[in-house]
């Protein structure tokens, strides 16, 4: 249960005739289950009162009583004629059910996609719905003549983009947002978002860059924009044009990569879905090109294509009726008779009973001779933050595999030139003192051995740490999450355990004596000293991100102890 009152819904005036209604909350809300910064969200709503009167995106379940109430101090029921929807999901459900019975005369617009599942989840009801196919226009009256203009991409094959010339306003719902909760309603000091539009993007976006960039094609071509009216967080104004060509940026560094998976799954429910959003989300942060495909939206031609040229694939399904849906039956089949069996293959999908989806493709694939990256993932009902953390260490254990078979396939046909190896064992002689970070965020914990580490201020009292891209427990040291540095003494035995492989999943500290440090994270006993962290900052260099964390507590534990040091041959390698 979520409490109610770290709810309120702000009301502004944005532009002609127009008003956004953002409901905020600073729990976290699991919408998004895979989103695992913590930092609250609005969900954005407008209202347009010109000749007939029009609201976009009404929000989700969890804000509906809320959102009625604010509708129903400013708006006569009577005179709303349009909802325009720029997705639809089952969490939109219960606001819509709430909205029909307060106007039953709304027309409800969305794409063609949208139009089946509405009709689909309310099979009860008669709904009257303008169905926009690829681009239409919509007039209110008072010169609001709406272009709504499809945006489809494989996780939301039924995305429609809003423009209103004459507000110049482009509503852009899961486009160019942020999971933050404040008081701003628009972008003033736009930079402070900066980490939190980005982990949006990677979270939502980045498995499916060619769709985003055929997108932002479609944007590029609507003007004047004043700015972004955005489905979370605040509005996009002052950092429009930035944020604009990071998006595009990014897409296309994440189309470029030399590593390509084909991640292909159906969802019943949204389960499957979820699980392989967070797959993608730790392929795409290993630097490995996702080619996200929602077979059931999908031409059979696009799936062979994507197959074709990928380095591996995965597969995901529900079960139901004892099988896999059809769609994903048939995307097998494509598999089977076009896949090359060197390419790196892997199953995932969730059940309510019996799950035998996910043993029937496993088993059709290893009788075709298909070598697995990980043993196929089950899961019963709705995936949790553990279950999710597991499927991202399991998706980068798989991008792993496939970068070390990229690397002995180049080392058959080249040699390392003598002067590229004379400058990698130079760079080896950096040293660092061996720690072990420990993290916690809600129920998941992680550690990871680290080497590059160093001093960094004085006053306060900081230090860097390098994390690599494709560690397990980089995603949770992003800027507010906490840490322990357990520097550890001479001798091998904390750092032996440390360098072994973890199973994805695994507690890295099941077997070892632990104090849990005033801000949650696991203390070594065993250690030479400890500092409690918090992340200040962050930044993106080549393979790694460079953490800058303020200490705020710290203790030496072994008076007569000596720091570990790590001595390496090559600076290619740790």
């Amino acid at each position: 249960m979520y409490n109610s009152k770290a709810r309120d819904v702000q009301v502004f005036l944005i532009g002609n005739d127009t008003k956004v209604l953002r409901s905020r909350t600073w729990d976290r809300l699991k919408f998004e289950v895979e989103y695992s910064l913590q930092r609250g969200t609005t969900a954005n709503s407008y209202l347009i009162e010109a000749d007939q009167v029009a609201i976009i995106d009404p929000p989700g379940e969890s804000f509906t009583a809320n959102y009625l109430k604010s509708l129903e101090d400013r708006l006569d029921f009577n005179n709303l004629k349009y909802v325009i929807l720029g997705h639809f999901n089952a969490n939109r459900g219960a606001t819509i059910k709430a909205l029909l019975e307060k106007a039953p005369q709304i027309t409800w617009v969305c794409s063609n996609p949208a139009t089946l599942a509405l009709r689909e989840f309310f099979p009860e009801l008669t709904l009257n719905i303008l169905t926009v196919k690829s681009e239409e226009k919509l007039d209110l009256g008072r010169g609001h003549e709406l272009q709504l203009i499809t945006a489809p991409t494989p996780r939301w094959p039924d995305g429609l983009l809003t423009y209103d010339p004459c507000s110049q306003i482009l509503f852009t719902d899961k486009f160019f947002g942020a999971h933050v909760c404040g008081d701003q309603v628009f972008d003033e000091g736009w930079s402070v978002y900066s980490e939190d539009r980005r982990f949006y993007y990677d979270c939502l976006h980045a498995a499916q860059p060619k769709k985003i960039l055929s997108i932002l094609d479609k944007i590029a071509e609507l003007s004047p924009i004043d700015f972004y009216a955005t489905g979370h967080g605040p509005l996009v104004r002052y950092g429009m044009n930035e944020l604009t060509n990071l998006y595009r940026q990014w897409s296309e560094k994440q189309k470029s990569q030399d590593l390509n998976v084909a991640l292909l799954y159906a969802s019943a429910y949204g389960n499957t879905a979820s699980i392989a959003h967070a797959i993608a989300r730790g392929l795409t942060r290993s630097g490995v090109a996702v080619e996200l495909i929602n077979c059931e939206h999908a031409k059979s031609t696009e799936i062979q294509t994507s197959v074709e040229k990928s380095d591996g694939f995965i597969i995901g399904s529900p079960t139901l009726g004892g099988h896999a849906p059809t769609q994903i039956q048939t995307a097998l089949g494509i598999i089977l008779n076009t896949a090359s069996t060197n390419k790196l293959a892997g199953v995932f999908g969730s059940f309510g009973w019996s799950g035998e989806a996910v043993d029937l493709i496993a088993d059709k694939l290893k009788d075709a001779g298909y070598q697995f990256g990980f043993e196929p993932i089950r899961v019963k009902f709705k995936p949790t933050d553990i279950t999710l953390q597991t499927c991202e260490e399991t998706a980068i254990d798989f991008a792993q595999m496939l970068r070390r078979d990229q690397k002995r396939r180049a080392l058959k046909s080249t040699s390392q030139s003598a002067s590229a190896d004379r400058t990698a064992q130079a760079v080896g002689r950096l040293v660092g003192s061996l720690c072990v970070v420990s993290c916690r965020r809600g129920e998941v914990v992680s550690g990871m051995l680290a080497s590059w580490v160093s001093q960094a201020t004085f006053t306060p009292p900081g230090l860097t740490v390098a994390v690599a891209r494709d560690r397990a427990m980089e995603s949770m040291t992003h800027i507010g999450d906490r840490f322990v540095l357990n520097i550890l003494d001479e001798g091998k035995q904390l750092r032996k355990h440390f360098m072994k492989k973890f199973a994805p999943g695994e507690d890295r500290f099941a077997s070892l004596s632990t104090t849990e440090a005033s801000n949650g994270c696991l203390i070594l006993n065993d250690a030479l000293a400890y500092l409690e962290c918090e992340v200040k900052n962050r930044m993106e260099c080549g393979d790694h991100w460079v953490i800058y964390a303020q200490v705020q507590n710290g203790k030496l534990l072994n008076n007569e102890g000596v720091t570990a040091v790590h001595y390496r041959k090559t600076g290619t390698f740790y």
